[in-house]
Formats: C-alpha cells, sequence, structure tokens
C-alpha cells in the first residue's frame, strides 16, 4: 500500500516486482553514471581552453561510440530476461478468471465448481472505520501465498485494465479475447489495485483487492463458499 508522499515503489510482494526494482535501480545508477560523465565534461570544455586535442582526436571519438552500445546491452539483457519472466507461465496452482464490467469485477475459480462472485467497490457512506475510501471492495480475491497463480482476463464492455502494482502485474482486459498472466505472492498480506485503463465515468471506482492466505485458511474460505 503506498504512503503519503512515498518516493519509490511499493513494497515488492512478487519475485517478478523484486525484479523489477532492481532493474529500476540498475538503470538508474545507470542514468546516473551517464549524468556525472556529462556534467564532467562540460564544466572541463568551460574551465580549459581549447586545443587541437579535444576538437580532433580518433581515440576520443572511438569511445564515444562504443560506451554507448556497452550501456545499452548493459540495460537490454536484464531488461529481456525480465520480459522473458514475465511472459512465462509455469504449471498454475490455481487459475483465476477476472471479467471487467462498467463498474465492476466478475471473478471465477475455473478449479471449482460454481466459484463465482462479482466485486464492487464499498461506497464512502458505508465504509468500515480504518479502511481505504474508493480501495476497499464487497468481495476480496482470495489466493494462497507462495503458489503459482495463472489469471485470465477479459471484459464484458469496454477496455479494462487488471493490475496491482505490489505484484508487478498489469493485464488489458479486451472484450472477444482472453490474455493471461501469472504471480505468485511471497508473504500474507492484503494488496489493492486499480482499473488502469480509462473505461468510462466511474473508472476510478472499481478497485481490486488481493488477500494471500496461507494455503489452509484457503482451502477453508473455497470450501465454504464453493458448498
Amino acid at each position: 500500500m503506498a504512503n503519503h508522499s512515498q518516493f519509490g515503489f511499493q513494497d515488492a510482494s512478487s519475485p517478478i516486482m523484486e525484479e523489477l526494482v532492481e532493474f529500476h535501480d540498475h538503470a538508474l545508477m545507470v542514468a546516473l553514471a551517464i549524468c556525472s560523465l556529462v556534467l564532467y565534461l562540460l564544466a572541463l570544455m568551460l574551465m580549459e581552453k581549447l586545443s587541437s586535442n579535444t576538437v580532433d582526436a580518433q581515440e576520443v571519438e572511438l569511445v564515444w561510440t562504443i560506451l554507448p552500445a556497452i550501456v545499452l546491452i548493459l540495460l537490454a539483457l536484464p531488461s529481456l530476461q525480465i520480459l522473458y519472466m514475465m511472459d512465462e507461465i509455469d504449471e498454475p496452482d490455481l487459475t483465476l478468471k477476472a471479467i471487467g464490467h462498467q463498474w465492476y469485477w466478475t471473478y471465477e475459480y475455473t478449479d471449482f465448481k460454481d466459484l463465482v462472485f462479482d466485486s464492487y467497490m464499498i461506497p464512502t457512506t458505508e465504509l468500515p472505520l480504518g479502511h481505504f475510501r474508493l480501495l476497499e471492495v464487497d468481495h476480496r480475491v482470495i489466493i494462497p501465498m507462495e503458489s503459482p497463480i495463472r489469471i485470465i482476463v477479459t471484459a464484458s464492455d469496454v477496455l479494462h485494465s487488471w493490475a496491482i502494482p505490489t505484484l508487478g502485474v498489469k493485464t488489458d482486459a479486451i472484450p472477444g479475447r482472453l490474455n493471461q498472466t501469472s504471480f505468485i505472492t511471497t508473504r500474507p498480506g492484503i494488496f489493492y489495485g486499480q482499473c488502469s485503463e480509462i473505461c468510462g465515468a466511474n473508472h476510478s471506482y472499481m478497485p481490486i483487492v488481493v488477500e494471500s492466505t496461507p494455503l489452509t485458511h484457503f482451502e477453508s474460505w473455497s470450501s465454504l463458499l464453493s458448498s
């Protein structure tokens, strides 16, 4: 959950998000090194007198041609690795289908019989004390932690987007099309997200809440709802 005046990312709750945060820090360090070098060269050129060595030098041209290529490789290799990790879906322990509507979500647990429910935002007038405004829902998505989860995302009317920042998940919900992604929660907790695609007048009123619980609690919850 983000805090007021928070400068960085939310705490990662999945291996993919941990990799994304690490790559973000890596890219920032590369950018900081480039900016420092450019500022140093600018200051040097302003303070020193120009000479033929600084204006025409094959060694310098060779360096400023090879160095950007090395920088791009240092950024591209970890980026491609993360892209492949995000696209890879192993054998999931649970498959969840999320259907976007104007303006609520429907969830189907395809591994269980008749385990389907709608998830609406709780209005501010009915919000319990201590809960988050515009983020709480009447029915949360319950998943077992440390288990591979596959989520299939689609929509029934217009474009939506199922996004949980702390899990590193963002998948577009397109009518007539099934998109899928996967994630693993590394700790128990409640993770908040929102529709990240402008979908109409009440776009900001269809939040997403995922609750990660131990496997025994999930089994008890699923058996209670499916019975």
